[in-house]
């Protein structure tokens, strides 16, 4: 069977009903600018992007099916792969036509990261938009990538560049300068394309993913973000951080702030609630001994 067609097959078996009551989204289904710019927000205000598994020592695997029962049947979050492959599919099933983009995040220098290192989504309408659910703290309305203006989303600006083959999504900072945020080609991808730099993500101690916990969520007001240490609070230009002291402060602030509910087990966070998550420890409050031996007896579990 082929990739095209077990896609198919997926979006003729996914209920959106219980996708759009997760991002409490009520609005028109129509294919139309409005309706996308309306469900895109909704997303990020409904899910976290998360990268909990990674530490749980569960593979991340990409297929659409894990996707939609992490995000809508577990009322999870996720990250790139996850978060836009799960969007994708929603709005194919919506009659939106869109397409999977390979994108490379900017860094020090210059220099952007390798292919398939992030997943953003193109979408045809009379123009061509880009939408990204999947990015954490980005755009929050979908961009129109062909004329190179500046766009404005809600407080920041952001533009979409062209240079040869590439875009460039560039956001303007406090000074007025622009800063990088990833590049892209529109080359269609399948979601197979991104099997290698997906296991690399969650793997390889080079990752920024492997170092520590993050979950990030946009809010009316801001964003709010938790790591092991900090949880970081942005109400539209004032950014209060909060230190996080011990395991049970980061466990209530999980909650209060994301409705994840965990409880404590022998290895550390076990969930057994709203979550549906299964078990998180916390790794900079537990030795470094026991830490190892808890990831490798749950390596592989999924």
């Amino acid at each position: 069977m082929t990739e095209r067609v077990s896609m198919r097959r997926q979006m003729d078996d996914l209920d959106i009903e219980p996708y759009l009551k997760r991002i409490a989204y009520r609005g028109s289904r129509s294919p139309t600018l409005d309706v996308l710019r309306k469900l895109h927000r909704h997303h990020l205000l409904s899910v976290p992007f998360e990268n909990l598994d990674i530490h749980l020592g569960r593979r991340i695997i990409l297929d659409q099916r894990r996707f939609y029962k992490k995000i809508v049947g577990d009322r999870r979050g996720g990250y790139c792969y996850e978060l836009n492959g799960c969007f994708a599919l929603l709005l194919k099933k919506l009659g939106f036509k869109v397409s999977m983009l390979s994108a490379r995040v900017a860094g020090k220098h210059g220099r952007f990261s390798p292919e398939f290192d992030h997943m953003t989504l193109l979408v045809h309408l009379k123009d061509r938009w880009l939408a990204d659910v999947g990015f954490g703290d980005s755009f929050t309305k979908p961009k129109r990538i062909d004329n190179g203006d500046i766009q404005q989303d809600n407080r920041h600006f952001y533009k979409v560049a062209r240079k040869n083959r590439m875009r460039i999504v560039s956001r303007k900072t406090e000074t007025g300068s622009w800063e990088r945020q990833y590049s892209f080609t529109l080359q269609s991808r399948r979601l197979s394309d991104f099997a290698a730099r997906n296991r690399y993500q969650q793997t390889s101690p080079r990752s920024h993913f492997t170092q520590g916990r993050l979950v990030s969520q946009l809010t009316r007001s801001g964003r709010v973000t938790l790591t092991d240490n900090k949880l970081i609070l942005t109400r539209g230009e004032k950014r209060v951080t909060q230190h996080v002291m011990s395991p049970e402060e980061f466990d209530k602030l999980l909650t209060k702030h994301f409705h994840l509910r965990f409880r404590w087990n022998l290895w550390g966070y076990s969930s057994k609630s709203t979550s549906a998550c299964s078990g998180v420890y916390i790794r900079p409050f537990l030795p470094k001994r026991y830490l190892l031996y808890c990831r490798s007896a749950r390596v592989g579990k999924t």
